[in-house]
């Protein structure tokens, strides 16, 4: 079925509503990856601080949905009539999104690459894994994160959905991340695009970016 530029507008303002009803909390990395000016994916800065400062120390998150839940009122049962995946699909993509941020921002100072490598197995795409995999080995990165005895843990929640293809999803998430270390303890809050891309309800994470450097 054909639709007019206003129905799919109109589709795509739906969804959204229909995610932040459902919501969903995240963990996203303490690392982050750059675009260099380019499109590629997966182009890493690497394990060396905590995440960029854009809210004050000790803030919390804004408040927001427990979890997954029901879609809100009015949205009707027949959204995903339109969409190219369906609830469930939506539902593992979140849930495959909040696996992979958990295990991308839980790292120490002890850990070793192929360590922190397996905790994202099945749940990322190798090339993903190995990009990020060198970030965390580079010597400079991982002299600083044992010398300052790093340890991050993060929390996040789903704002949005950017944009949505026939295999792919970039979901908007908040992120607010703790580090402790010998030098500081930091909380920040940041917004990133976690693409993923798959089928059904079988998803792996292809890209993380800053939300603000935009994602197709």
């Amino acid at each position: 079925m054909d639709l007019t530029p206003a129905q799919r507008k109109l589709i795509f303002a739906v969804v959204v509503l229909a995610l932040a009803a459902l919501g969903a909390f995240l963990i996203v990395p303490g690392t982050l990856l750059a675009r260099n000016g380019s499109r590629d994916r997966g182009r890493a800065v690497g394990l060396t601080q905590p995440l960029p400062r854009t809210s004050p120390p000790g803030a919390a998150p804004s408040a927001g949905p427990a979890g997954l839940g029901s879609a809100a009122p009015g949205t009707g049962p027949g959204i995903y009539q339109w969409l190219p995946f369906t609830e469930a699909g939506l539902r593992a993509a979140a849930a495959v999104v909040g696996k992979f941020a958990v295990a991308y921002a839980s790292y120490t100072y002890t850990q070793s690459a192929a360590s922190y490598a397996r905790q994202m197995s099945g749940l990322a795409t190798a090339q993903l894994i190995a990009v990020i995999a060198r970030g965390y080995a580079t010597p400079g990165v991982a002299q600083l994160r044992a010398r300052q005895k790093q340890i991050a843990t993060g929390a996040g929640r789903i704002t949005a959905i950017r944009s949505f293809g026939a295999n792919n999803i970039t979901f908007v998430v908040a992120i607010t991340q703790k580090v402790t270390s010998t030098q500081e303890t930091q909380r920040t809050t940041t917004d990133y695009a976690i693409t993923i891309t798959g089928a059904a309800t079988n998803w792996q994470v292809e890209d993380l970016e800053l939300a603000s450097a935009g994602n197709s």
